[in-house]
């Protein structure tokens, strides 16, 4: 039976764990949280409650695994593939799953593969709830068919092979980004700007006279994105912009998506229900700073 290790497990790396087919592969998972007292018993509590096996250090996880889920934030992919590299099985899989440029792929790569491990690079293209290892997935790189295979194994779904190297996969994954993150800041730009000016229900309106969509609640489901996971996707669209930059084609746009996202992330929010709620504590934020 083979070994699958987690290295990262937060919340992609528990949506892809759980109910976890226990006859097809063991799975363990590290993650950097229990290095801290603050959290170590939070992430041991999320180990027990997806059945995987904790464990204490980096090199624990990796010792003997087939194949290592790297689920890491984007701004850590490549320091996790360098501190990982050393403890791999020779022709261990890398399934590097992190929201990153190609560029920091193809750096991760250099390093697996230097340590006798065989990279993959695996683009995650949708967010990982509800679907979980339903979410569509596209494989690049020389070992895609091992990967993909792998992937299938363990039951992923949605899994697609794209033509090309290491990075062709994440290159699909960036330029999309471009659009989805950078419509959910300016959305969240215009609506509380509506708000602020008092002109929420005429600019909603106006907005939503072009089917097919409800912007109103478009713009929620943006905003309840962008308070939870702004961060994370700050980190994830500077990957962005490396890539645009590396293309030549201009990141002007992605840049101002970056500040976007941090900015509204960077506040911690808890979950508010409704866009009325969200904006007023939002608004009200920006009132205190401001004072």
């Amino acid at each position: 039976m083979q070994t699958i290790s987690f290295i990262g497990f937060g919340e992609a790396g528990q949506a892809f764990a759980a109910d976890w087919p226990p006859m097809l592969a063991n799975a363990r998972a590290y993650d950097v949280k229990t290095d801290s007292p603050p959290t170590r018993a939070a992430k041991f509590a999320d180990y027990s409650a997806c059945a995987v096996e904790g464990c204490e250090t980096r090199a624990d996880a990796l010792a003997g695994a087939d194949a290592v889920f790297s689920l890491v934030t984007a701004d850590s992919a490549l320091a996790a593939a360098e501190a990982g590299a050393p403890h791999l099985t020779r022709g261990a899989l890398w399934l590097d799953m992190n929201s990153v440029a190609p560029e920091t792929k193809r750096a991760a790569a250099a390093g697996v593969e230097r340590a006798g491990g065989r990279y993959v690079d695996v683009a995650v293209m949708a967010p990982v709830h509800p679907a979980r290892r339903n979410v569509p997935l596209l494989v690049s790189g020389p070992h895609a068919e091992a990967g993909a295979g792998l992937l299938r194994t363990v039951g992923f779904g949605k899994v697609r092979i794209v033509d090309g190297p290491v990075g062709a996969a994440s290159a699909i994954k960036m330029i999309r980004s471009v659009m989805v993150k950078g419509m959910e800041a300016l959305s969240a730009e215009c609506i509380l700007a509506a708000e602020a000016a008092g002109v929420l229900d005429e600019v909603v309106a106006s907005l939503e006279a072009t089917p097919p969509e409800s912007f109103a609640q478009q713009v929620d489901y943006n905003l309840e994105r962008m308070m939870l996971h702004g961060l994370r996707r700050a980190a994830e669209m500077e990957e962005v912009v490396k890539t645009l930059d590396g293309l030549g084609t201009g990141s002007a746009m992605s840049r101002g998506t970056v500040e976007g996202q941090r900015d509204i992330g960077s506040r911690t929010l808890p979950p508010i229900a409704g866009l009325r709620a969200k904006l007023a504590a939002l608004l009200g934020e920006e009132a205190e700073r401001a004072a």
